[in-house]
């Protein structure tokens, strides 16, 4: 029976001059008939993971294995049928044919392969009436609700009856009621030698899983640039109120004073800034002037960070916590 089986899996490409590594050294392995998650917010590699194992994306290093099957060493011909008689892919867009009704849709990878007229009209037909749509068959995707165009779309996936389905964020646009069919479907798909897979963030669908792969925003293999060191003298103003500026700051000694100037020309201290805290960070991140100024209230040493490396340093924990209770500046 195929199982699934994820070694050492690297995703590497570059941005902007920076090598980016949403899957760095993943590894997991799964046996046939299991439903697998893979959990995580947006930008953790999720999809990226599905691309690879449908065939779609090459990874950097590592293998992806199914069944006898080694995915990360097929090319021309063999990755071309692997695409189309192993892996079956839901999107998380339907991507359905809007001109063509729901069997016609379903009929597309069958038609692809060559499938007789009767004989793919008969298993679209089959595979409607599994996914409970018996009675939208000749309907277009327009005249459909989300959870019935993602059922279509589930169908058509399932077309030339691959023993690998990956399904993207099959619960993204639906609401209530439908996700509770689709996971319901999905579930019951996962069984005999067929693997699902299932990118989400979607926390309804733990209990369901035979596996949960949790992935978490990698920021990867950053270039840091070297970042500024100044000291300052007591009194001495670091960056003024209504300035543009690229650097966050950390302090590294002595105390630094947030203020604001008021329409009456008057200064308000905001806050006394101590060593070991950031600030500085929402003008950078957000593209707005600042909004107060950092005067040294003693000798101080700052270290000041782009905004590139210090995403990279605080990591993605870190960057909500920052947020949730940001400064003014």
């Amino acid at each position: 029976m195929p199982g699934l089986e994820i070694r050492d899996l690297v995703v590497e490409y570059s941005s902007g001059g920076y090598a980016v590594r949403p899957i760095d050294g993943l590894s997991v392995t799964t046996e046939a008939g299991e439903l697998v998650l893979l959990l995580g917010p947006s930008g953790c590699g999720k999809t990226t993971l599905l691309s690879c194992l449908g065939g779609i994306l090459t990874p950097t290093s590592g293998t992806i294995t199914f069944g006898e099957t080694t995915v990360t060493g097929l090319d021309g011909a063999r990755l071309t049928d692997y695409r189309r008689h192993t892996v079956g892919i839901v999107f998380q867009a339907f991507n359905l044919v809007p001109s063509l009704t729901a069997l016609e849709n379903v009929e597309v990878p069958l038609r692809a392969a060559k499938v007789p007229k009767a004989q793919r009209r008969a298993r679209a037909t089959e595979l409607l009436e599994q996914v409970g749509l018996s009675e939208r068959m000749k309907h277009r995707p327009g005249d459909m609700s989300g959870g019935q165009q993602q059922r279509v779309a589930i169908a058509r996936a399932l077309a030339l009856d691959p023993p690998l389905l990956l399904a993207d964020e099959p619960t993204a646009h639906l609401d209530y009621i439908a996700v509770e069919e689709i996971l319901r479907l999905l579930r019951d798909l996962a069984s005999g030698e067929r693997v699902v897979v299932i990118s989400t963030h979607d926390q309804r669908m733990l209990p369901l899983a035979d596996r949960v792969v949790e992935l978490v925003p990698q920021f990867g293999r950053v270039e840091v640039a070297e970042p500024e060191v100044v000291d300052l003298a007591a009194g001495e103003e670091l960056f003024a109120q209504g300035s543009f500026g690229e650097l966050i700051y950390m302090l590294e000694a002595g105390e630094v004073e947030i203020l604001r100037r008021l329409e009456n020309g008057s200064w308000e201290s905001r806050v006394t800034v101590t060593p070991g805290r950031y600030f500085g960070e929402i003008g950078p991140l957000f593209g707005m002037p600042r909004s107060a100024t950092a005067r040294a209230k003693t000798a101080a040493k700052v270290t000041g960070y782009s905004v590139r490396d210090f995403r990279q340093r605080i990591g993605p924990q870190g960057m909500g916590e920052l947020l949730s209770h940001a400064g003014d500046t």
